[in-house]
């Protein structure tokens, strides 16, 4: 059993899991190895620890990914994964964004980014994992990249929306500063305590516009699947049908403290699942 056995196991109990348990035996098992990694490099930047040790951590994945593919053995890499990325055919600077996103929690809380600074995340954290996957699915490749781009950011800003409170609790603040100053949000609230500039009664509006954003690149997505053929896409349907109505929720509860967190309705993803399976 590898290291990475619990990050798997996880993905059992998700909404993830839920999405990929369709796939071809060959093809889901590559997305829990991709899956594995994710939660093993989001672990480093997220545990407790010196940072010094968290940061050669990450350089170790960077340096054992940078070797694998320039032909040496892998040596943290799990040998699943290294199947898979053979398999499928797995770029090296989709597995490198993934953790460079990962060094950009590390480096310090991310608060209140500027707007650029924020999609690099989403593109980091979120759009690159669906550039992996969209090679697992077998989806076209300009249409894979296009839906990983869209599905990526459509479900990255809709964690960014749910997760407001929980992240702010350890520092972080991932609204952009441009959006929360034009929304009324005072400068001076925007480099202390996050939750400080989440209970303004302006944060709203600037939640609002994420959310819509948010809607845009879920729009898109539908468009980029209905384009492809329906069994390179099921999984993102899934993913998408279950993550896109958590944005009513959200819109409908409001954001103005104290904000109930929202979930994803297990019946809805398993309803998916039987109807995107025929």
């Amino acid at each position: 059993m590898s290291a990475d056995a619990p990050a798997v196991s996880a993905s059992r109990k998700s909404s993830f899991y839920a999405a990929m348990r369709i796939l071809p035996k060959a093809q889901r098992e590559a997305m829990y190895e991709i899956y594995a990694f994710c939660r093993a490099v989001d672990d480093i930047a997220d545990e407790e620890g010196p940072k010094p040790a968290r940061e050669a951590a990450l350089r170790a994945w960077r340096a054992d990914v940078e070797g694998f593919y320039d032909g040496a053995p892998a040596k943290i890499m799990p040998a699943g994964l290294v199947a898979a990325a053979k398999e499928f055919g797995l770029e090296r600077d989709d597995f490198l964004a993934v953790i460079d996103g990962m060094a950009m929690d590390l480096q310090g809380p991310i608060r209140a980014p500027d707007e650029a600074t924020l999609d690099l995340y989403c593109d980091r954290v979120a759009s690159a994992v669906g550039r992996l996957s969209v090679k697992v699915f077998g989806t076209p490749r300009g249409e894979g990249r296009l839906l990983a781009y869209h599905l990526g950011r459509a479900l990255q800003l809709t964690n960014i929306l749910r997760d407001l409170d929980e992240d702010a609790a350890i520092g972080r603040l991932y609204l952009p500063r441009e959006g929360l100053l034009a929304a009324g949000v005072p400068a001076g609230l925007l480099d202390g305590p996050p939750q400080a500039a989440l209970d303004h009664p302006a944060a709203a509006g600037a939640c609002l516009a994420v959310l819509g954003r948010a809607r845009v690149h879920f729009a898109e997505s539908r468009l980029v699947m209905k384009r492809c053929p329906r069994a390179t896409v099921r999984p993102a349907r899934i993913m998408a049908d279950v993550y896109a109505p958590m944005l009513a929720q959200m819109e409908r509860r409001g954001f103005a403290p104290p904000r109930t967190r929202v979930a994803s309705s297990k019946r809805r993803a398993l309803l998916s699942i039987l109807i995107r399976s025929f």
